[in-house]
């Protein structure tokens, strides 16, 4: 019943495909396996990217214990139980040491670590779903060594990871593999797959390894023989995995914020049920709401940007499942509120001309005039409180880009 993509997993950096920014000879993550550096880091890339196969070629090569969590389903009680089982570890070595030592035996150097103790290696997958709580329970045993944290996101770990935790931690980020590296793993899996099925497999996967696996190893176990056709047919299956990459993730996207933008809550509410049950990240949804306050909802209620606010700031801290009644919350008002895209209109506009136009010399009566000099030549003359004036750049003047 072992997964394909379990069966397969690469377990030497020999075998490893793609990320040669990082695995390449001479590159970071390659030189700290090949010399034992032990050390928490976060793996950041989009999925199926091989977050998880490295993670184990580096246990692999400290010869550590090693323990994998998903941030979505673990907790405090799970971080505690590995912590334990690696103390009573320590506990063992500390009394067989002190035996030795009594016994004028001396202690075996090659047993490796203080007391003798393989490290202990916590993989959190998804990491970005642990709250900050949960992330400061962490950090005391990140902080003094007694866990290997490594943890993997495919969110931007400065906006998902507490400050304190991520200072302690290095950040690898991983690229989707390019067409080269996804036919190489295709070819892995040991399945014949001709041209024409092979290249629609790539382009469908987008980068993401573990979704081509996933669709090989689906089609096989329905059909005979793994063709174009009989790889699009599986794909329509419903026994494929949530992709959160996929066309459908972003039609109901859509869907959900075209509906706030109609001032429809009854729609909008349906496609935030739909993300929800479909896995999706509630963090993900939240992010796009506050997005929504500024951008459609803007100066005819500005309060919608404090709301968006609150909620993603109680999705972050409750989670799932508690936190769906802050979303279809902030989902409804969202809906019900009246829209300017004014400011909006006005930003896109002003940044077309900025990135056409380059550097426009600032009107000399509103520049910075902090020497004698630079005022007597005019700069800073009436420091811009002309009410009739137009502080534009010259080939501005007159331009109107908020209505």
């Amino acid at each position: 019943m072992e997964p394909l993509a379990s069966k397969i997993r690469p377990l030497s950096l020999d075998e490893y495909v793609g990320q040669e920014d990082l695995v390449g000879e001479g590159k970071p993550l390659r030189l700290a396996i090949e010399e034992g550096h032990i050390f928490s880091f976060i793996l950041w890339g989009t999925p199926g990217t091989g977050k998880t196969t490295l993670a184990r070629i580096y246990a692999n090569a400290l010869n550590a214990e090693f323990y994998e969590l998903s941030a979505v389903s673990a907790g405090k009680e799970d971080i505690r139980r590995i912590v334990a089982e690696g103390q009573e570890a320590r506990d063992k070595g500390r009394g067989k040491r002190t035996q030795e030592l009594f016994g004028g035996v001396a202690a075996n150097s090659e047993q490796g670590g203080e007391l003798g103790g393989r490290p202990k290696v916590l993989f959190l997958d998804e990491i970005h779903r642990f709250n900050k709580a949960q992330q400061d329970f962490l950090l005391p045993y990140v902080e003094s060594g007694r866990l290997v944290l490594i943890g993997a996101t495919t969110e931007n770990p400065s906006f998902e990871v507490i400050p304190a935790l991520l200072s302690r931690m290095r950040v690898f980020v991983l690229k989707e593999f390019s067409d080269a590296e996804m036919a190489a793993i295709i070819d892995r899996t040991g399945c014949t797959l001709d041209d024409e099925a092979k290249s629609w497999l790539i382009e469908m996967a987008n980068g993401d390894a573990r979704q081509a696996i996933t669709m090989i190893e689906n089609t096989a176990s329905l059909y005979d023989a793994i063709t174009l056709d009989s790889l699009k047919e599986t794909l329509q299956n419903k026994f494929l995995r949530y992709d959160k990459k996929g066309e459908e993730h972003y039609n109901v996207i859509s869907a959900f914020i075209k509906s706030m933008r109609a001032s429809k809550p009854d729609a909008a509410i349906y496609y935030l049920a739909r993300m929800l049950e479909s896995g999706e990240d509630p963090k993900f949804i939240a992010r796009r709401m506050v997005i929504f306050a500024s951008e459609d909802i803007g100066l005819a209620q500005p309060t919608a940007l404090v709301v968006a606010n609150a909620v993603f700031q109680a999705v972050t801290t409750i989670g799932m499942p508690e936190c769906v009644h802050n979303l279809a919350h902030g989902v409804a008002f969202l809906a019900r509120a009246a829209k300017d895209r004014s400011a909006t209109n006005a930003i896109g506009a002003a940044m077309e001309d900025a990135k056409k136009l380059g550097n426009l010399p600032v009107p000399m009566k509103i520049r910075n005039a902090p020497t004698k000099l630079m005022k007597e030549i005019g700069y800073g003359k009436d420091e811009g409180n002309d009410p009739e004036g137009d502080l534009l750049p010259e080939k501005l003047r007159g331009k109107k880009y908020f209505e």
